[in-house]
């Protein structure tokens, strides 16, 4: 919202009055920049700045698109601010976003990441993103390094809930796009991506 000064008070403030209104005006907008995206092999990352003048933060997301067995779009995206606990003390919110509604739903799912070389088992919850079924890896720090890790490792992640097979997520280009996520949100990224 826009305030308006009389006229007498400017004259009153000086030229250094309405440099300081006017300077506390264009603080007090939210940014209008576009976030900054970058593409590393299949992956994307997406950099989102806010600044409202009292708090400014970052949010840094890499995604990546796959078909799964029956030809059903999905994502897995890794997301973080600068906002919340940063590596090594948390790592990035990984989900999985598919349509496909044949795949176990629920609170407590058994999951499984990796290929015939390195295997992740962690526990994963269901919701819903916008009418689109999503997986978010349970919140335990050790296991979303040993996932991360993991998807540095192989050429393909291939995810299974259950007994279920979901897909197999090519990982070309995830280790730059961590990278990138590492530089744009302040983190380190060298017990992942070395």
């Amino acid at each position: 919202m826009m305030r308006i000064f009389h006229p007498a008070i400017l004259a009153l403030l000086g030229p250094l009055g309405v440099f300081t209104v006017s300077g506390a005006f264009a603080q007090a907008q939210p940014s209008t920049d576009m976030p900054a995206t970058n593409t590393f092999g299949r992956w994307t990352t997406i950099i989102d700045a806010l600044d409202t003048g009292q708090d400014s933060h970052k949010t840094c997301a890499a995604s990546t698109a796959f078909l799964d067995g029956s030809g059903n779009a999905g994502t897995l995206t890794l997301s973080i601010s600068t906002g919340d606990a940063l590596p090594p003390d948390a790592y990035p919110a990984i989900m999985i976003t598919v349509a496909n509604k044949e795949l176990p739903t629920g609170k407590k799912i058994a999951a499984t990441f990796g290929d015939p070389g390195v295997k992740v088992s962690a526990t994963v919850y269901s919701n819903d993103a916008a009418g689109r079924p999503s997986w978010t890896i349970d919140n335990q720090a050790k296991t979303r390094l040993a996932l991360l890790r993991a998807m540095r490792q192989v050429i393909s992640l291939d995810v299974t809930f259950g007994k279920q097979t979901v897909a197999s997520i090519p990982m070309d280009g995830f280790t730059k796009a961590y990278r990138n996520l590492g530089t744009s949100c302040g983190f380190p990224t060298k017990d992942v991506a070395p």
